[in-house]
């Protein structure tokens, strides 16, 4: 039997069919996503406005934190509207401008975080375990090298796959078992030979994605032996009570993202494909801005946060050098 195939187009669109059967579900599944892009978008922001207004915060690790959120922001607003209008309308077409513009940023973002991650990892491995040359090595010329780099990478990968994968052909239905023109289900939705993209795939996996997370992994294994030589136990535990968190977001982002990518086919792999996908498209980008930053002493102090007493709320403002 022959196989109807088109070549892709601007003319033609493609179909999300992912969440089409959620109508018993629909308004919890839409406010639940309304909410995560709100808590993203805004806890970001006061992020980036908390640091641009305060001096004191004009350091390495918040200019890193204010390259995270402005990834993360990029990241959901690219896909998070999209399904919020599909639920919303019930309209699952998305045009093939739309729909690789999707890929070229989510694909992006993705190898962005991996290296950008790998650089704050660096950051506190310095800070931490070599505190005395830390203004040395971090200083502003690599500072601004550890933060173009991953930008230049990711974009520059993006823009690979959106060549590889553009040129194939579709599929007559060219449905999208996803909610975002994600670059496996794009691929299971091409009748052409894909070999070639999943050899690129898990190549740069094994490079890109393992060798950044592997040496967040060895960063963090020397951060939390300097942590255990502490002697004041309180120091020791709060240093290792921040680092362990940042790690658990970080081993949530990567462990998801490679697992989505790097795991063969079969036939429950994208199901399971749909819910790692929500864990690093909507639920990290989420937690970063309040495991990074939001539970950090010197943000909060710079928020200058109110203080209630004898019924009276009292504004403690304390003097900020520099300001």
């Amino acid at each position: 039997m022959n196989v109807k195939v088109i070549n892709s187009s601007i003319s033609e669109d493609f179909y999300l069919l992912t969440f089409s059967g959620l109508q018993n579900f629909s308004y919890v599944f839409i406010l639940t996503i309304v909410l995560m892009y709100l808590l993203c978008m805004i806890g970001n922001l006061i992020l980036i406005a908390v640091v641009w207004a305060a001096p004191r915060l004009h350091t390495p690790m918040y200019f890193f934190l204010c390259n995270l959120s402005t990834l993360d922001m990029a990241y959901v607003s690219t896909i998070l509207p999209k399904l919020l209008d599909s639920q919303i309308s019930g309209k699952n077409t998305i045009s093939f401008t739309s729909c690789f513009t999707q890929l070229f940023m989510s694909v992006a973002c993705m190898a962005t975080e991996f290296l950008l991650l790998s650089s704050m990892a660096f950051d506190r491995y310095v800070a931490i375990c070599v505190p005395l040359n830390y203004s040395t090595i971090m200083n502003k010329k690599i500072c601004i090298v550890l933060s173009l780099t991953p930008w230049t990478i990711g974009s520059l990968n993006s823009l690979l796959y959106v060549f590889l994968i553009s040129h194939l052909s579709f599929c007559k239905s060219r449905d999208i078992i996803h909610f975002y023109c994600d670059m496996k289900a794009l691929l299971r939705a091409s009748c052409s030979d894909i070999r070639h993209v999943n050899i690129a795939i898990l190549s740069e996996g094994f490079t890109l994605g393992f060798l950044a997370f592997g040496m967040i992994l060895i960063s963090y294994v020397f951060i939390i032996s300097a942590i255990l030589k502490i002697k004041t136990s309180a120091k020791r535990l709060k240093i290792f009570s921040s680092c362990s968190s940042h790690l658990t977001v970080v081993l949530l982002f990567c462990g998801s993202s490679l697992s989505v990518y790097m795991n063969p086919e079969s036939k429950s792999s994208t199901k399971q494909d749909l819910i790692l996908s929500l864990l690093y498209v909507a639920v990290v980008p989420v937690l970063n801005p309040l495991v990074y930053s939001l539970r950090n002493k010197d943000v909060l102090d710079v928020l200058r946060i109110p203080k209630f007493t004898s019924g009276r709320c009292l504004v403690i403002v304390k003097p900020i050098k520099g300001i």
